[in-house]
């Protein structure tokens, strides 16, 4: 049984810095596509960043690139997400996402697993 967890959620004013983690257990080897997605109360899920665990690449949304970064955990199949400068439209609950295969942020079916969710409010 895959389990993603996230943790490091919070409240921060307006400018300050977050860093999520993630721990998956239950999966056997190393995850392809290990990703962020937000969603804020009324909208749709949306991608923030991804990492390719076969050669290191990452991705962005344009709305966080350049504030937020996605890196490899110590632990094998664990992410962060480190975010600086944050806004009020930063503010949603932020869920940790993983796959087996390259995944893409434009499209939340192409993860396998999902994370139960961290909130984060930015005033």
């Amino acid at each position: 049984h895959v389990q993603l967890v996230e943790s490091g959620g919070g409240s921060v004013h307006s400018g300050g810095s977050l860093r999520l983690s993630c721990s998956a257990s239950g999966i056997a080897g190393t995850l392809t596509s290990l990703g962020w997605f937000r969603q804020a109360p009324g909208d749709e899920r949306e991608g923030v960043a991804r990492l390719y665990t076969t050669d290191g690449d990452t991705y962005y949304a344009d709305s966080v690139n350049g504030r937020f970064t996605i890196s490899r955990g110590t632990a094998e199949n664990a992410v962060y997400l480190q975010m600086n400068n944050l806004r009020p439209e930063d503010t949603a609950v932020y869920y940790c996402a993983a796959s087996d295969l390259r995944a893409s942020i434009h499209s939340a079916s192409t993860w396998s697993y999902w994370g139960q969710g961290t909130q984060v409010t930015v005033s």
